[in-house]
């Protein structure tokens, strides 16, 4: 009787597993929703119900296959709602949850993708193995996308996502797969990883949205050209390491070298650095971006300043100048050079928005902070702040190199100081209409221990295709006219440049 009972209970759960997996094949049969975030919670549902499925593995496997087409369709519908503006930071909630559930959703993927590899593992036949090479890939993308989201969200990685994506790719290693593109595959497993990894080297949370996603057609354009090698006895300043074991991304040699008797892998981005800076050469002699199979945003002047920035972290990158010290103590912000200018042109009758800060570290060039209070006013990377600590009487100019934010509540910022007081000015520039028009500026004074030179902090573009020699109206006490020249660009970026400056002593 116990036997009846058993086998009629397996039999049921048999029909019931075959009636899910007949409504899940008729979801996927039916046209996508309009709407590509509603599909995320039937996919996760569709996903776990593959997990207990009872079905042949073969059915399940075909299943898997058609989800994961279906999710990253879904994903690519939804990415340019990180990418196609600058998003503040922090998210916005609902933007953050949209964020989290893709990467719930990718990182399911995998970890179900991975179980049916484990499965098909021992067969050998080309058939399986095209298979293999297939599932390995997919793994990878749908791993390297997730990573992608939370730099674009200027979130940290999820723990154990970067362990995971260097445990597949040493399964690719050890079966000698590097090279192989699987059919449906876009690109090599070797070309996905070291996308993966370029991206992470190249310090994502010091870039806006719209700049990751320059940056990752970059990498995809000449990931080729990553030279993975045997040993560290060749480095150059180019040379990196992988630790697989290790829940992070490449470190390059330059900046430290890996701990003794560690099991890692080198890479070397020299090929790379001189593709990027012919492009920029090239770029900056009149070069469209098409000509030299770029994106439009390279023709832009923060189009070159990421290249510029890109040349250094994967080509040049030096260790720290300075050590950093724990700190725990308040100071206010004020962001946007607007804001910026009017606090030192006006004083504390200045009517700008500040906020409140907690500095966590310090050093002799730069801070990190974490917010309090008060309104962040859409502070950006790469955008020009004065911060006044709750001891010192005096605004430091500083810009943001970067920024992180774990949650809806967290904002912690990196400050690069430029100077400890500022000169406000006006730009004065000849209009189309033949007028002059004043734009507003700020003027670094020189300070041996940061820069040689004054400095002068202009709105990114706003010198393109103009002279050498500048205006400068100073109005304070008394009305002042400077005539300068720029010598050197210091910084650009999609929100300000920076120029070294000099008197210009020649006759016009």
């Amino acid at each position: 009787m116990t036997d009846i009972l058993v086998d009629s209970g397996s039999s049921e759960a048999d029909t019931l597993s075959q009636a899910n997996m007949r409504t899940l094949c008729a979801w996927l049969d039916a046209p996508p929703l309009p709407n590509a975030s509603d599909e995320l919670t039937p996919l996760l549902g569709h996903l776990e119900f593959l997990r207990t499925s009872q079905e042949s593995p073969q059915h399940c496997a075909s299943a898997l296959g058609r989800l994961y087409t279906r999710s990253i369709s879904v994903c690519t519908a939804l990415l340019p709602l990180l990418t196609d503006v600058d998003l503040p930071v922090p998210l916005p909630r609902k933007t953050r949850q949209l964020a989290h559930s893709l990467q719930e959703l990718l990182q399911t993927l995998a970890e179900d993708l991975l179980t049916t590899l484990g499965r098909n593992g021992n067969q050998q036949n080309s058939e399986r193995s095209q298979e293999q090479n297939l599932t390995l890939w997919r793994c990878l993308n749908a791993l390297s996308k997730h990573l992608l989201i939370s730099n674009l969200a200027a979130s940290p990685a999820v723990n154990g996502i970067w362990r995971q994506l260097h445990q597949i790719y040493e399964t690719v290693r050890r079966q000698g797969l590097e090279g192989n593109v699987p059919e449906e595959a876009s690109s090599s497993l070797q070309n996905i990883y070291f996308s993966a990894i370029l991206l992470g080297c190249a310090q994502p949370a010091s870039f806006t949205s719209s700049e990751i996603n320059f940056i990752v057609a970059c990498a995809e354009n000449s990931v080729d050209l990553i030279e993975p090698t045997g040993d560290a006895a060749t480095r150059t300043p180019a040379t990196f390491w992988i630790d697989p074991s290790r829940d992070a991304t490449a470190l390059a040699c330059s900046r430290k070298l890996p701990p003794p008797d560690t099991h890692v892998h080198y890479f070397s981005c020299d090929r790379l650095a001189s593709k990027l800076k012919n492009q920029l050469d090239m770029l900056e002699n009149g070069a469209s971006p098409q000509q030299i199979n770029l994106p439009d945003f390279a023709g832009t002047p923060g189009g070159r300043g990421v290249l510029r920035r890109l040349i250094t972290y994967w080509c040049e990158p030096g260790k720290r100048r300075f050590p950093r010290r724990r700190q725990n103590y308040r100071a206010a912000l004020c962001s946007g050079l607007h804001s910026v200018w009017h606090i030192f042109q006006d004083g504390d009758a200045a009517a700008v928005e500040t906020s409140s800060w907690m500095i966590t570290n310090e050093s002799p060039d730069g801070y990190a902070l974490m917010h309090v209070s008060g309104k962040t006013g859409g502070i950006s990377v790469g955008d020009i702040t004065a911060i006044r600590t709750e001891s010192g009487a005096n605004w430091q100019i500083c810009m943001v190199r970067w920024a992180l934010s774990e949650n809806q509540e967290h904002l912690e910022l990196g400050l690069q100081i430029l100077a400890t007081r500022a000169v406000p000015a006006h730009l004065a520039r000849p209009s189309e209409t033949g007028t002059t028009v004043r734009l507003p500026v700020l003027i670094l004074p020189e300070i041996r221990a940061l820069h040689s030179t004054e400095m002068l902090v202009i709105p990114t573009g706003t010198l393109e295709n103009q002279p050498l020699k500048l205006v400068l109206v100073l109005e304070k006490e008394n009305l002042e006219v400077r005539e300068v020249k720029s010598t050197h660009l210091d910084e650009q970026n999609s929100h300000i440049e920076i120029f070294s400056i000099e008197p210009d002593t020649l006759p016009s």
